[in-house]
């Protein structure tokens, strides 16, 4: 069973939405990174009731970022935030290599500060 790394990005949006058991089976095998057989003997049940613990885990969370799409609008959200960040940097670079206008600086200094507001979000 091959780790998916969108699993683990998935399972921080809605990972409260699975089952105690699922969940930390889950967080396990992919944030703690232990095999299947590890899980099986820390939680006293069979390697194959881990392996199908995981399979329905990941299941429920991919049918409920289909649904929601939280993980996805969240990606877009931080590429949109990037770029707004880089054209303010860059603008406080071309501003500063052209006389420096402080109304053009403090606006810059602005959007980076209120992107970062949102960022933390």
């Amino acid at each position: 069973m091959a780790k998916d790394l969108k699993i683990t990005f998935l399972l921080d949006f809605y990972g409260d939405m699975l089952t105690e058991t699922q969940r930390e089976v889950v967080e396990a095998y992919y944030n703690e990174d232990l095999s299947l057989a590890e899980i099986a003997l820390e939680r006293d049940i069979s390697r194959q009731g881990v392996r199908d613990a995981i399979k329905r885990a990941e299941q429920q969370l991919l049918e409920m970022e289909e649904k929601l799409g939280l993980a996805s609008r969240f990606q877009a959200v931080q590429e949109v935030l990037t770029a707004i960040c880089d054209c303010a940097v860059n603008i406080q670079e071309q501003n500063s290599r052209t006389g420096d206008d402080e109304i053009i600086r403090e606006n810059a200094a602005e959007i980076l500060e209120r992107a970062a507001l949102i960022a933390e979000e």
